[in-house]
């Protein structure tokens, strides 16, 4: 399997190529117009969501990037951004120099994770309210307020503004990218935004040009993004800077494989963990999501990985990672078989930052599907998935997409400023406990799915959450291992933020997150 590597392309934006969307949710709903938070905080009418423009007007080199995501599988993208090697650092030209290309920078991350998955809120016909949460997020990230703990009493100001923002999520950068460009121009804020799907589209349209032959693309993504056509528009674009035909595009929406990462017990629970009656995921009968026992051969779900009893389909639940991506896989390549396309597949783009963390399982599934032989020695996928699949993760192409942005603006910063000091900071989101009428679950980490998805834009004087330093209280051990164990620069930035940080003084030493095993 191929990684791909970058180029930059010409970015021109033309219409909608051919494309198969599978998983994906129903048309959307208009809402009602609601007030705006590009207004409110426009004339400072709120506390909560406030910014001091002032501040943006000469850009200091030294100030943090601001990266967020719905929840923590934007630390993909940063651990990305921080451990690169494309560029000269002196000369930012082109060519690795042995030195991480942002070695001298420091970041501030927010996960949303007590609104998460963000790709749910389409399906609910929430898109108005989606495209606020993700207006929020930016607010954060260019204001100074916060909170130190989730029981905290009062938010403190003291956060550090940013000089650039990246959208480490692909839902929020496909409903929410240009919003954030015109509120950015509104509130007379020059900071520089990026997002991960122009650089994940790019990727495949760099594949299709390094192939031999032509061949279709697939997109795995949530199924909020699939439903934004965001990544068939940027393919699209790509192609035609290319000079090449916009290939087929196949998306496939994995409901529920997000979820499952994060551990969310409406997808996915612990083996000694009482079962839920909330269970969301795929299943038999499910509108948007469901298993058909006609293709069990072709799921060949892991039964260690299944509740419910193994003899009646109806009753499966989905309990693993493993068995959400041989799902999801299956039901891609199935749906495009029976669309009777015959161009192979020879690019996936991992569409969503949790994604990456599996694609090795991922790209087993694919190899799996394509060697599958029915009763009559048929080989039904075989045509249909290339012998070498392009897997296109787009957190490298986004950082390389941020370096030349910040080098052309003299913002990136320089090992020889004085006074660089600055520790990384990492933030979560929790449920606002005083915020009234909330519903939250047990832990009091997450919200009920239908309070979640229940609410309406506009309520602009409602702080549904508490942005807090992360730490083991609202992490949890499992998260904080898969950290440890997949992205060891940003668990050492995790650590040093916790232990060193003036935004992290009142956490109990129980709270902080320490070096080494998660002991």
């Amino acid at each position: 399997v191929m990684k791909i590597g970058w180029k930059s392309l010409s970015r021109i934006v033309l219409g909608i190529g051919a494309t198969l969307c599978l998983g994906c949710a129903r048309p959307d709903i208009v809402e009602p117009h609601t007030v705006s938070i590009v207004d409110v905080v426009q004339r400072g009418d709120s506390d909560v969501f406030s910014l001091s423009p002032e501040q943006y007007q000469a850009l200091d080199e030294d100030l943090p990037i601001g990266v967020f995501d719905s929840g923590i599988g934007g630390l993909t993208v940063l651990n990305a951004i921080v451990t690169i090697d494309r560029f000269n650092n002196v000369t930012h030209e082109p060519g690795p120099d042995g030195h991480p290309d942002f070695e001298d920078e420091s970041f501030v991350y927010l996960g949303d994770q007590a609104n998460m998955p963000y790709g749910n809120y389409p399906a609910e016909d929430k898109i108005t309210f989606l495209k606020e949460l993700i207006l929020k997020d930016t607010v954060f990230l260019l204001g100074d307020r916060y909170w130190t703990s989730r029981s905290s009493q009062v938010p403190r100001r003291d956060k550090p503004p940013v000089k650039a923002v990246v959208i480490a999520c692909n839902t929020a950068t496909s409903y929410g990218l240009e919003d954030i460009h015109d509120a950015m121009g509104r509130w007379n804020i020059p900071v520089y935004t990026v997002g991960v799907v122009a650089a994940g589209a790019d990727g495949a349209v760099e594949s299709l040009l390094d192939a031999e032959a032509p061949g279709a693309v697939a997109v795995m993504a949530t199924v909020g993004t699939c439903k934004s056509d965001g990544y068939v528009r940027e393919i699209t674009r790509s192609s035609s800077g290319a000079k090449i035909d916009p290939p087929e595009i196949i998306q496939q929406g994995c409901l529920g494989l997000a979820s499952a990462v994060e551990g969310n017990p409406e997808y996915i629970v612990s083996p000694d963990s009482e079962v839920s009656a909330t269970y969301r995921g795929p299943a038999v009968g499910h509108t948007s999501a469901p298993i058909d026992p006609s293709l069990i051969p072709q799921y060949g779900f892991e039964e260690a990985g299944l509740l419910g009893d193994a003899e009646d389909p109806e009753t499966w639940r989905l309990n693993s990672i493993e068995n959400y991506i041989r799902y999801h896989t299956a039901t891609l390549v199935e749906g495009y078989r029976r669309s009777g396309s015959e161009e192979p597949i020879t690019t996936v783009i991992l569409g969503c930052t949790h994604f990456p963390l599996y694609e090795d399982a991922i790209e087993q599934s694919f190899e799996r599907l394509r060697g599958i032989r029915t009763t009559d020695g048929a080989a039904p996928y075989e045509s249909l998935i290339a012998e070498e699949v392009v897997f296109i993760d787009p957190a490298q192409l986004t950082a390389v997409d941020l370096y030349e942005a910040l080098a052309g603006r003299e913002l990136l910063n320089d090992d020889e400023t004085a006074g660089f000091t600055t520790i990384d900071e990492f933030y979560i989101s929790v449920p606002n406990a005083a915020c009234p009428g909330v519903a939250m679950r047990p832990d009091g980490l997450s919200f009920t799915y239908a309070y979640k998805y229940g609410r309406s834009p506009g309520d602009v004087d409602k702080e549904y959450v508490k942005r807090v330093p992360m730490s083991r209280e609202n992490l949890g051990e499992t998260v904080m291992e898969m950290i440890r164990t997949t992205m060891p620069a940003v668990w050492d930035r995790l650590v040093s933020f916790s232990s060193h940080s003036p935004r992290c003084a009142e956490l109990s030493p129980e709270a902080r997150i320490h070096g080494g095993p998660t002991e």
